[in-house]
């Protein structure tokens, strides 16, 4: 599968792989067609806000991950690379980070919730600024409430094997474990 650099960001390289880019195609279509149905939208407009959700779901999940990589900086064990996974992005860490003590598994894990929690309380109260509700400018502010709060920051907490609630479940008991 292919794969390409899109840059560094706080020390981390950022990947994009090419079935991510198909999938985020999937996802534009899906977007248009929920906009133009169930939004009422025209068939124009739907496809222009289903690009800008898909370009906000990106920002989104890449700001969430910062939040990690920025906790992950400060606490002294740094994320080295961002490589997308259908349409998320999984972090990675050294291969040869030494053993960590449960609390630096937490705080890590916790950054990118806490990112995400700020631009849903944000979002939330921009939503507040507008007198039209069905206008295109509310239509993206709601998405990204709704994203953030949704899949950032209470998804990030189901306990799937690849998210943030896994990694908490796995330490979370072990935080007062001197030998952690």
């Amino acid at each position: 599968m292919k794969r390409w650099q899109l840059g560094k960001i706080l020390g981390v390289e950022i990947w994009f792989s090419q079935r991510s880019l198909l999938l985020s195609g999937l996802l534009w279509l899906i977007f248009t067609v929920a906009t133009a149905v169930w939004l009422h939208q025209s068939w124009g407009m739907a496809v222009l806000l289903g690009g800008t959700a898909v370009i906000l779901h990106w920002l989104g999940e890449l700001v969430h991950q910062l939040g990690h990589a920025w906790v992950a900086r400060r606490v002294g064990y740094p994320m080295r690379k961002l490589v997308s996974w259908l349409v998320l992005f999984g972090s990675l860490y050294p291969k040869n980070e030494p053993p960590l003590h449960a609390t630096i598994h937490i705080r890590r894990a916790l950054g990118g919730p806490a990112v995400s929690l700020a631009i849903t309380v944000i979002s939330g109260l921009l939503l507040f600024l507008f007198p039209t509700r069905n206008s295109p400018t509310y239509l993206i502010v709601a998405f990204v409430f709704w994203e953030n709060l949704l899949v950032f920051f209470l998804g990030a907490f189901l306990p799937l094997g690849f998210t943030d609630g896994s990694t908490l479940l796995t330490w979370w008991p072990r935080r007062h474990d001197p030998q952690m």
